[in-house]
């Protein structure tokens, strides 16, 4: 789920080989609930007080990962952050119900305010850093609960950013569905020329004077004759929202001859997740091969078997190792790690830069060893 732009039962006990000097894993915090806003019918904000004395450091974009026990199992999830450390105290994610969603349906069913939730620091790199001399225009298509990223974004860049714009194209189901929408009125209103605001709507009210429909290519020509036309080279175009709807942003952006190092997208899908299990390898074919892999985490080195039809991070929890994961869909990129040695098969690489695949960067919760050298170092 992310990326940088400027520059995104019964276990056994695990085989410890030699311990090692690596850098030390990732902090886990027990955050007190502050409040639970609704935000609409379907979405709720979690809102936490920052630990006593020393406040997590996080920067916009960056999501959380949520622990809890679901139906007696523990399950972790990560949410963007809607709040920003330049202007909010607090720390807050927005989750939105999905339909059998496990974590998104226990969330706002169990929560309470005054509870303590278990969470893993902040990770993520659909982030950038702030300039108080730079000027820029940031063109943002967001989609559903894709806002949640963009909203902290948005109050970052419009604070700690005097003279650049921000133009936001933001889908909805209807009016009830817009999350952030009357802070989003107030945000334009106190920064009226900075800050522009485009609803687009699958089913609007009669008396409705905005866009509605699909966000399709007819449409999407129309907005771009309505958001401020700045030169290319200051110019940067952000999405996040369903795959369909950022397939047709990209595809527009292509046709203008928009840059690829001026577009970034963050995306929400479960991916490999929630997909329906896929029928194991044929015998005797490369794949179908049970194979160790070594582990370098947490200044520990771990001997970890490998089954064909199993990732080698669910292999590593099932022996009793305790490596950081978030999503388990090859988007956060919470479970990243180098290939030292050895060749690993992806699932899913859209957490990956061409530049971190280059570099040997692998993804554990959606990687399979194709060798019987595989060495990964995580963080």
């Amino acid at each position: 789920m992310a990326f940088s732009f400027f520059k995104k039962d019964k276990k056994e006990e695990p085989k410890t080989v030699k311990k090692e000097e690596h850098h030390a894993g990732p902090r886990y915090y027990d955050l007190r609930i502050k409040n639970i806003v609704q935000e609409t019918r379907d979405a709720i904000t979690i809102v936490f007080e920052q630990p006593a004395g020393q406040p997590i450091v996080y920067k916009s974009g960056q999501f959380l990962t949520l622990i809890a026990p679901v139906n007696g199992k523990e399950v972790r999830r990560a949410y963007s952050l809607c709040s920003s450390p330049f202007v909010d105290q607090d720390l807050a994610v927005t989750v939105k119900r999905v339909d059998l969603g496990l974590m998104s349906n226990w969330l706002p069913d169990n929560l309470r305010v005054g509870q303590t939730l278990r969470i893993m620091e902040p990770m993520g790199q659909f982030t950038t850093e702030f300039d108080a001399q730079r000027k820029r225009h940031l063109v943002m298509f967001a989609g559903g609960s894709g806002i949640t990223p963009m909203m902290s974004i948005v109050k970052s860049t419009l604070t700690q950013e005097p003279e650049s714009i921000v133009s936001l194209i933001y889908c909805n189901r209807d009016l009830e569905s817009i999350i952030f929408r009357q802070e989003l009125e107030r945000w334009e209103e106190r920064y009226e020329g900075r800050l522009h605001v485009v609803h687009v709507l699958d089913t609007a009210p009669m008396n409705w004077t905005g866009y509605s429909g699909l966000l399709n290519r007819e449409m999407l020509v129309k907005l771009f004759e309505r958001i401020p036309s700045w030169s290319a080279d200051k110019t940067t175009y952000l999405m996040c929202g369903p795959e369909g709807m950022m397939r047709n942003v990209e595809a527009l952006l292509h046709d203008h001859a928009i840059a690829r190092d001026k577009i970034f997208k963050e995306s929400f899908v479960q991916g490999v997740l929630d997909k329906q299990a896929e029928a194991p390898p044929a015998a005797g074919s490369e794949e179908a091969k049970t194979r160790e892999v070594t582990i370098r985490y947490d200044n520990q080195e771990y001997k970890v078997t490998v089954a064909p039809q199993d990732t080698i991070l669910q292999s590593a929890l099932d022996q009793g190792i305790d490596l950081p994961y978030s999503c388990q869909s090859g988007l956060c990129t919470a479970c990243r790690g180098k290939a030292l040695s050895g060749k690993v098969k992806l699932d899913e690489e859209e957490g990956l830069s061409q530049s971190e695949r280059a570099e040997g960067y692998v993804l554990t919760c959606v990687g399979h060893p194709m060798s019987d050298d595989v060495v990964i170092e995580i963080g």
